[in-house]
C-alpha cells in the first residue's frame, strides 16, 4: 500500500513500478525476543497469582515488551524501497520520515546478492553504485531483490528512450536512433552535450 506521503514525493510524470520492504524475516528476528519475553512475563505473572495474590497492575508489565514489539512492526512496514521510472527511492521513519534517493541516470551499476537461504526465501541485498556524493546505497535483506533489480534495469533503460523521445521502433536500430538525436540536436531540444552521452551509450551497445 502507497500512503499520501509517498505519493506527494512524486514528481511530474514520474511512476511507481515497484515497492518492497525487507523480507518478513528481519520483522521475525526483531520481534521474536519479545514474543519469548512477553510470554514469559505472561506465564510468571499466573503462576505467582495463584499463590500470592497480585495487583492486576503486574499485568501492565506485559506492555512493555508488547510495545516495543509495536515499535519494530511500525518500523518495518515504514522501510519501503520503491523503484519509480526516474529513481530508486528509500523510505523509513514512522513520524520523522528519512528519505534517500538515486536518480536512475546516475547509477553506475547494480550487485545483488544472495545466500543460500536467502535463495530458498527469495530475499538478499541490492547494492546501488551511483556517480553522486552518496555513492553507494545498500538495501539489505530485501524482499523479491531479483524482480527489483529487473524493474530497476529496466526503468533505467527506458529513460533513455524517453528522455530523447526516440520512437520505439527505433530501440532496435541504433544508427536511426543516433540520426534522430541529431536532429533533436540541430534543433536546440537537446544540448551537443547530452547528445554525445547519449550517443557513445548508443554506440556501447552495438
Amino acid at each position: 500500500m502507497i500512503d499520501n506521503f509517498i505519493k506527494s514525493m512524486l514528481g511530474e510524470n514520474e511512476r511507481i513500478l515497484l515497492v518492497t520492504r525487507q523480507h518478513w524475516f528481519v520483522l521475525f528476528r526483531a520481534i521474536l525476543l519479545e514474543i519469548v519475553v512477553a510470554f514469559v512475563v505472561i506465564v510468571a505473572i499466573i503462576i505467582a497469582t495463584i499463590n500470592f495474590p497480585l495487583s492486576a497492575f503486574a499485568f501492565l508489565l506485559v506492555l512493555v515488551p508488547l510495545l516495543s514489539m509495536l515499535h519494530d512492526i511500525l518500523v518495518w512496514m515504514n522501510r519501503q524501497y520503491i523503484v519509480t521510472n526516474r529513481r530508486v527511492v528509500q523510505f523509513s521513519g514512522i513520524i520523522n520520515k528519512n528519505v534517500v534517493d538515486s536518480s536512475l541516470e546516475k547509477v553506475n551499476d547494480v550487485k545483488m546478492t544472495q545466500s543460500f537461504f536467502g535463495r530458498i526465501f527469495d530475499y538478499g541485498d541490492v547494492e546501488i553504485m551511483t556517480a553522486s556524493e552518496l555513492g553507494v546505497n545498500l538495501f539489505k535483506r530485501i524482499g523479491d531483490p531479483v524482480r527489483f533489480k529487473t524493474a530497476m534495469l529496466n526503468a533505467k533503460e527506458k529513460l533513455g528512450y524517453e528522455g530523447t523521445n526516440l520512437s520505439p521502433t527505433h530501440k532496435n536500430n541504433i544508427p536511426a536512433m543516433i540520426a534522430e538525436l541529431d536532429e533533436l540536436c540541430k534543433k536546440g531540444i537537446i544540448s551537443q552535450d547530452e547528445f554525445q552521452l547519449k550517443k557513445k551509450q548508443l554506440l556501447e551497445k552495438m
